[in-house]
């Protein structure tokens, strides 16, 4: 029971991670139309670049997900049956009833990775200077 109840922690663990990515793309666009300040905030940007990079990194060199490889392993120590593959493939495949070869995944990884680097000329990083700080005033 300990197990699937940790498995079912790593689960939404990685939900929240792939959730950060997406939607962080979808904010970062919808905020430069509407002019939202905080999507140029340095932290957010930087944490969303590396976190598609690392998945784009993992991909490319053909590495499990730490998180789904994780997630099985308390699966299977629960009594459960894992999953093959990657976590946005398998859920993908669940979703459309169709399964795609890995390299398929790691070019949607890649395409999103460029989408988000994209990002960094279209809605620049804003680093606040020090002449624009209300105490050296």
């Amino acid at each position: 029971m300990q197990y699937r109840l940790l498995a079912d922690v790593v689960v939404a663990i990685h939900a929240l991670y792939v959730g950060f990515v997406v939607f962080g793309l979808l904010a970062i666009l919808a905020g430069r139309a509407l002019g939202w300040r905080w999507i140029r905030n340095p932290y957010f940007r930087i944490s969303h670049l590396a976190a598609i990079g690392f998945v784009c990194f993992e991909s490319t060199l053909g590495i499990d997900c730490p998180l789904t490889t994780l997630e099985n392993a308390l699966r299977l120590g629960a009594g459960q049956s894992g999953y093959a593959g990657d976590f946005i493939g398998y859920w993908l495949d669940r979703l459309i009833f169709y399964d795609l070869p890995p390299r398929v995944f790691t070019i949607i990884y890649l395409a999103f990775g460029l989408l988000v680097v994209l990002t960094i000329w279209l809605v620049p990083i804003r680093i606040a200077s020090s002449e624009s700080s209300p105490t050296d005033r």
